[in-house]
């Protein structure tokens, strides 16, 4: 199975994902600074405030999530228990994004998101089982370690 190719297909739309969810949330801050939109009475330049938060989190965590299926194609190794969590997490949140997406912004939306989980999941299930293991199931000999 070509691994390293899949890793870095993932880590390069985790990436290109990043900005792009900055950019949505900086329209809808623009949008609540110039309506002066606000909930039960919270403070609108709060509320402006805390969409860019969220923006700029959101991409930083889409990055850090697209660096672990960088690092494991560079490395051709499997992700280490961090990365794994980290990944099945942001899968986790594509798959509940896309269910939302589709009530309210369509199917290529929902088909987007299907896509991001899919090659996540490819990349997990790829790196799933350290070389070792999978040369001892198949009735090979596991190298010596050093």
């Amino acid at each position: 199975m070509a691994r390293r190719p899949i890793a870095l297909v993932t880590a390069a739309v985790l990436l290109l994902e990043a900005p792009g969810i900055v950019a949505i949330n900086a329209v809808m801050a623009r949008f609540v600074k110039a309506q002066s939109m606000s909930l039960d009475g919270l403070d609108p330049e709060v509320m402006y405030t805390g969409t860019w938060a969220l923006g700029i989190g959101s991409g930083a965590l889409l990055v850090l999530c697209a660096l672990v299926p960088l690092i494991a194609a560079i490395r051709d190794r499997r992700p280490g228990r961090a990365g794994r969590v980290l990944l099945i997490g942001c899968a986790v949140v594509h798959g509940v994004l896309g269910a939302v997406a589709v009530g309210l912004l369509g199917w290529g939306a929902f088909a987007f998101l299907m896509v991001v989980v899919g090659l996540i999941v490819l990349t997990l299930v790829a790196y799933g089982e350290p070389r070792d293991e999978v040369r001892a199931a198949d009735g090979e000999e596991a190298p010596a370690a050093a």
